[in-house]
């Protein structure tokens, strides 16, 4: 039987994205931190962008001052770990960002930018911030990211979220997880996930913790915040407690 509570941190940056849409001083990000909370999540998550398409820079000190545990999501840029410095996040998950893009559409190439991810989890860690960096499910990226010197990996669901009748994908889930508990590294996980699609994912005992944001807010449009986010913590916990 599956055991262990799993964490759940709901990623709010869509709330902004609905403010930004009119460029006015609603719906206002960081009101959403209470009501997820008291509905089951354990933290908030909210990616600061470069372009900031939705989350502002006031948001981010807002929620950093408003949320039991934030999760800054960020690109490695000097810019962006000076501010996860000022800020001091109880965790920052390092992301690849591309400005054309509409969402994150894959996990960091940790080789390819090795001495940028190094310089920037060495200031984050040494700043007492948890750190972890979103990236595929392969061996190699696991693997240096424990060199690197992560806490964590956040292994990008995506692959398995487009099509969930894709074995292969969940059991690349399910290695890399495995692989990455094997080397000491926390393993959360996220990227579309929903109600309906997450036991798999949820039941994986390696994994920890989820971050899920789009589909919460989605659903919110039509049954609330607070029972967006209870459905998903039931999903959640019933997978954890399958046999």
């Amino acid at each position: 039987m599956t055991s262990s509570r799993q964490r759940l941190y709901i990623n709010i940056d869509h709330i902004a994205t609905v403010r930004q849409a009119r460029r006015g001083a609603e719906p206002v990000p960081v009101l959403a931190v209470p009501i997820c909370e008291v509905a089951g999540a354990d933290g908030i998550t909210a990616h600061l962008r470069e372009d900031r398409r939705h989350i502002q820079d006031a948001d981010i000190d807002a929620i950093a001052t408003a949320a039991s545990e934030f999760n800054l999501e960020m690109a490695c840029t000097p810019e962006m770990v000076a501010l996860a410095e000022r800020i001091r996040p109880f965790e920052v998950t390092l992301v690849p960002e591309k400005r054309q893009e509409v969402t994150t559409e894959g996990g960091l190439a940790v080789a390819a930018n090795a001495p940028a991810l190094t310089d920037a989890l060495r200031r984050l860690n040494g700043a007492g911030i948890k750190t972890s960096l979103f990236i595929d499910p392969d061996r190699d990226s696991i693997t240096r990211s424990r060199d690197l010197g992560a806490h964590a990996v956040e292994l990008h669901t995506g692959r398995y979220a487009h099509a969930p009748g894709d074995g292969r994908a969940l059991e690349a889930l399910r290695a890399g997880a495995q692989l990455a508990a094997s080397l000491g590294l926390a393993v959360h996980a996220g990227h579309g996930l929903t109600t309906s699609n997450v036991g798999p994912v949820a039941a994986i005992l390696e994994v920890e913790e989820l971050n899920i944001g789009h589909h919460v807010v989605s659903r919110a449009i039509f049954v609330g915040l607070d029972a967006a986010v209870r459905e998903l913590r039931a999903a959640m916990d019933a997978a954890r407690r399958r046999p």
